[in-house]
């Protein structure tokens, strides 16, 4: 497809490829990825300051710039080139669309306009590994996946004109460093139960923080375990959480799916780059017929990937409000799912695009000083998180009942 965009994204996407550039080498990354929080701290504070980043999608009532979510989904390409440590999925595409569509006017004043800032960091803390149910990427995202009346999850019970939570919740994407948890749990027992967002200092007394140990060093998790904390609920107990989620999920989506992208050109290019350099033979082995028929498939993959990241970005911009479906702002339905379906195709890009960039580079490419790996553990990393593949592909077949057996009376 011609994706046609406009000069305002081109300028976004120049500008952010300029900055990162300067700011996020190998070894700012390296760098990064080493500290406590796992993120460049001066990084994030540059791209709120010289771009607005974390609220370019967001109203400009709130401090943010007011472009469409599409904006920053093909954004997400230039992050994805660089592997960009920064809490932008966790703030920006996970956290901050929940609190604009379900928050009050009262939390949204005062929790948006220091998101567009870079001054607060967000989490979603759903039960791990229950991210991609919560999101409704790879199952129908009813709330079950929440814990219900059984053991496990997270439970919430009023106390107090307030609520109170506790439980246990791992795999928070930056859920060790975020300044605020939007936490998914149940509530109203095991019969009446259903699922709410609240909101937790991450500070607050009774939250222990751990940081885990990941494949993706490049996307830092914590466990957070909640033990009798008070909370503040989203918005009222009358909203469609499991709805919201999965609207949330569906940008998420195109948002990855960008980033994948982004990282399979990056990978593409440094291997092309290597193989014109080394030589054997007498002659650089990107010459040679078999490695050049790799290298085109390679760049196949990731065009078609590219086209349809595009589209989902394109189709899930279409509407600003997480709790609809993209569908219901639009004239037809072919938008539906879009989001998983690219995801999947860019998430196979990039694991086919780093392999390649693995096996390509010889024996260089093995060793933990060379920046390959990294790309190859995002793609796995990525598919752990939110996938896998082939789920993400039969969940978007289930919602276009694809392979609904019809009765046929004669």
């Amino acid at each position: 497809m011609d994706p046609g965009f406009t000069a305002e994204q081109d300028e976004i996407r120049r500008t952010l490829r300029e900055l990162l550039h300067k700011r996020c080498g190998p070894e700012e990354l390296r760098a990064a990825l080493n500290t406590p929080a796992g993120h460049d701290p001066a990084l994030w504070a540059a791209l709120a300051e010289q771009l607005g980043l974390p609220g370019l999608a967001l109203p400009e009532r709130y401090g943010g710039v007011g472009c469409p979510r599409t904006d920053l989904a093909l954004a997400a390409e230039e992050t994805g080139r660089v592997l960009a440590p920064t809490p932008l999925l966790a703030t920006s595409v996970l956290s901050a669309p929940l609190v604009l569509a379900l928050g009050s006017d009262a939390q949204r004043a005062r929790l948006l306009p220091p998101i567009t800032d870079g001054a607060l960091t967000a989490a979603l803390a759903v039960p791990a590994p229950a991210l991609a149910a919560a999101l409704a990427l790879t199952g129908p995202g009813g709330g079950d996946w929440a814990g219900g009346g059984r053991a496990g999850g997270v439970q919430a019970r009023p106390a107090d004109g307030g609520w109170r939570l506790y439980g246990e919740a791992a795999q928070v994407l930056d859920g060790h460093s975020a300044g605020l948890l939007l936490v998914a749990a149940h509530t109203g027992g095991f019969v009446r139960s259903r699922t709410l967002l609240f909101l937790v200092a991450g500070d607050a007394a009774g939250v222990v923080r751990t940081r885990q140990t990941a494949l993706d060093a490049t996307r830092p998790q914590a466990r957070v375990q909640l033990r009798d904390v008070e909370a503040e609920l989203l918005g009222d107990e009358a909203a469609d959480v499991p709805r919201a989620l999965a609207g949330a999920g569906d940008f998420a989506a195109a948002f990855l799916a960008c980033e994948a992208v982004g990282a399979a050109g990056r990978v593409l290019e440094r291997t092309v780059e290597y193989l014109g350099q080394r030589v054997q033979f007498g002659r650089p082995i990107g010459s040679f017929q078999a490695v050049q028929h790799r290298l085109a498939d390679v760049y196949v993959q990731i065009q078609a990937a590219r086209s349809a990241a595009y589209y989902a970005a394109w189709a899930t911009g279409r509407t600003k409000d997480v709790t609809k479906d993209v569908t219901e702002d639009a004239t037809d339905d072919v938008t539906q799912d879009v989001g998983g379906l690219a995801l999947a195709q860019a998430l196979e890009a990039l694991r086919l695009a780093a392999s390649e960039g693995v096996q390509l580079h010889g024996g260089i490419g093995f060793t933990w000083e060379h920046e390959a790996h990294l790309y190859f553990k995002r793609a796995a990393g990525d598919e752990l998180l939110f996938g896998p593949v082939h789920r993400l592909r039969a969940h978007a077949a289930e919602r276009a009942a694809l392979f609904t057996r019809t009765e046929v009376t004669v």
